[in-house]
């Protein structure tokens, strides 16, 4: 296809085209109703000229006779630029007068009408002209009449500029529609190339943005942040897949080991049966990191925004406070807890429960620093202008502030012997579902220890939505 006819196809040249022809279309309606009404209004004008004539004619019959008003007809139709003059004796013959010919039935009618006729010693054809005849008393023919000959001349000089003016106008906006569907064909040459760069693999492609703020820098600025979310979304996929391989290779490895060496070395059914035990723990813990994993990724996906509801945080941080005690007094800490009555939040009961006790399950399993005498977690959720802020505080080792964006990620452990159960998914499922609910995971330097705070939107009335 060459580059006119692509052109030509645009949709914006063909925009352009039908805007011309609806354009013309008026234009020529308009064109049309100006040529009617002109003639009209330039035969109602003769038309008066032609009665007040034929009344000034009428005086002169009355003052001076039919010879006076013959002497008036000579003088006035000699006289250039004159109106049309025509008297008849009774018998039809021509008296006077300045026309030449005429349909042979108008002296026969009274009244007024449109005819042909020739002008006497001039050399032209039929021309139009409004006539009224009139039957004088002693039985003679009065015709009086006006030359619309101007009436065609001003109708073609005006249909000819008209029609010049529309031609130009068709020709700069033909031009002004290539020019205009040319930008648009750059525009979106330029998109269809991006747009082939990704759909070849490439996702760090984007679409060009000129900067004017039109509605295509407007499109070009979603579909790149969409863009920019499918990127992040695919390289946290190839990063989950990277990590799941990485992480449960170990115990697959473990569950392997166990099997062989029971096969290998165990004699009794308490030697298998201790294997099957360790096997079945080994398992437990690879099901529990999938059933995060799919946690993850049921939050991060949205779905579980239809099951959201007003819920009671004091009393869900309560409950939670409620079934950690007997854990935070067996690991030597003190669990403190701090609400409010009356503090409701809006999201889903499960998922918010879910991130909290990943939250104090953490401050349980480093919240003692080694030679540290307080032993306190801290467990609260307190307003925070429009939004709640639920808080696990504790006094153990904390994370230094250049990992803190780090361990956000999947399974990411800062202990590196791992010598402690955990599978490091534990805060990133607990910033997922912030995000879910519009709210923000942050973690903070508790002097000594780790504060995380999370943000969530309170729930609002009826009246407010």
């Amino acid at each position: 296809m060459t580059a006119l006819a692509k052109l030509f196809r645009t949709t914006a040249f063909k925009l352009v085209l039908g805007l011309l022809a609806v354009f013309v279309l008026a234009a020529g309606l308009g064109l049309a109703f100006v040529v009617w009404e002109s003639g009209r209004v330039i035969q109602a004008q003769s038309a008066r000229m032609v009665d007040a004539e034929t009344a000034n004619l009428a005086e002169r019959y009355r003052l001076g006779g039919f010879l006076g008003m013959a002497e008036a007809i000579s003088e006035r139709a000699a006289q250039p630029g004159s109106f049309l003059y025509l008297l008849t004796a009774p018998n039809g013959e021509v008296l006077t007068g300045n026309v030449g010919t005429l349909p042979t039935d108008v002296l026969a009618k009274h009244g007024t009408r449109e005819v042909q006729y020739t002008r006497l010693g001039a050399n032209q054809g039929p021309t139009p002209a409004l006539v009224r005849v009139e039957r004088l008393p002693n039985g003679s023919r009065l015709l009086v009449g006006r030359d619309l000959s101007e009436r065609a001349r001003f109708a073609e000089i005006l249909v000819s500029t008209m029609l010049g003016g529309l031609a130009l106008v068709v020709l700069v906006a033909l031009v002004g529609g290539a020019i205009l569907a040319r930008r648009v064909l750059v525009r979106m040459d330029a998109v269809t190339a991006t747009s082939r760069t990704i759909m070849a693999g490439d996702l760090s492609g984007r679409l060009p943005v000129s900067g004017s703020g039109d509605e295509f820098d407007r499109l070009a600025t979603a579909t790149n942040d969409m863009l920019e979310r499918i990127g992040e979304l695919m390289e946290g996929l190839r990063q989950v897949t990277d990590d799941v391989a990485h992480d449960l290779k170990t115990p697959i490895t473990r569950l392997r080991n166990q099997a062989e060496e029971a096969l290998r070395s165990a004699k009794t059914e308490e030697e298998y049966r201790a294997t099957l035990d360790r096997v079945i723990e080994e398992s437990d813990g690879m099901i529990r990191t999938f059933n995060t994993m799919l946690l993850i990724a049921r939050s991060e996906s949205g779905a579980a925004r239809q099951s959201m509801s007003a819920l009671d945080a004091a009393e869900l941080v309560e409950s939670i406070a409620e079934l950690y005690e007997p854990a935070a007094e067996e690991a030597g800490l003190s669990l403190v807890v701090r609400t409010s009555p009356g503090l409701t939040v809006h999201g889903n009961r499960e998922l918010i429960g879910q991130a909290l006790v990943n939250l104090v399950e953490n401050a349980l399993k480093y919240g003692v620093l080694d030679g540290g005498t307080d032993k306190t977690v801290e467990l609260a959720v307190e307003e925070a202008g429009d939004r709640l802020r639920f808080l696990v505080a504790d006094h153990g080792p904390g994370i230094s502030e250049a990992d803190r964006a780090r361990v956000l990620e999947r399974f990411v452990r800062l202990e590196t012997s791992r010598t402690r159960p955990g599978s490091g998914l534990g805060l990133s499922l607990a910033d997922a579902i912030a995000r879910l609910h519009g709210g923000t995971l942050e973690l903070n330097d508790n002097n000594p220890g780790l504060r995380v705070t999370m943000d969530l939107p309170r729930e609002r009335s009826e009246t407010a939505r």
